[in-house]
């Protein structure tokens, strides 16, 4: 077996390069700028987690808004009755069995939710206006994909008219309001104040 000597430099270079890389770790950590960095990516991942979280929200609701509409034009312009529903659940939970958003109630709430932004505020304007009005219904629809499903459904549920249901969207926007303080809003008649 060879003899070692430490005073080769090579030898030495090496086991200060090991030592110095066993302490950089706990050296970094320490130090006020690698916090920094580290809560700077921590910030910049939850923000991109959010951000996914907001389009795949959006897309639902686009697609919620979009069988709403369809439901609505089968029901009209067919001899559809609500039975088509229940097969329509039914269908869409075989095709889709790891979605929970097909049943019969979500789709029922569907419905409700596209007739809401778009039925009501129709009674009673005169054909001039109907331009207007669509013009506010495509806004509606891209201001409403930007609260959860669950807030939508409770201000469709809850609200007496589109203008009401239209302050609790923006006021949840604005505030950020969970789905209890919302809900506790709209019992409270925040509306009428």
């Amino acid at each position: 077996m060879a003899k070692l000597s430490f005073c080769e430099p090579s030898l030495l270079a090496g086991l200060l390069l090991v030592t110095r890389s066993a302490r950089m770790p706990e050296l970094i950590i320490k130090t006020d700028e690698y916090q920094a960095f580290i809560l700077d990516l921590k910030k910049r991942i939850r923000s991109a987690q959010i951000s996914a979280s907001v389009a795949v929200n959006r897309e639902l609701l686009q697609l919620y808004w979009e069988l709403g509409e369809r439901i609505v034009s089968k029901q009209r312009n067919t001899a559809w009755g609500d039975g088509f529903l229940q097969q329509m659940s039914s269908d869409l939970q075989s095709a889709f069995p790891d979605i929970k958003g097909f049943s019969l109630r979500n789709i029922k709430y569907m419905r409700q939710w596209y007739e809401f932004w778009t039925n009501r505020s129709k009674i009673g304007q005169q054909a001039v206006a109907q331009l207007d009005l669509q013009e506010k219904i495509a806004s509606f629809h891209l201001i409403v994909t930007q609260i959860p499903w669950g807030h939508n459904i409770i201000i469709v549920s809850k609200s007496r008219s589109i203008f009401e249901g239209m302050f609790y969207v923006q006021k949840t926007i604005q505030n950020n309001w969970s789905r209890s303080v919302l809900t506790h809003q709209i019992d409270s008649a925040t509306y009428s104040i």
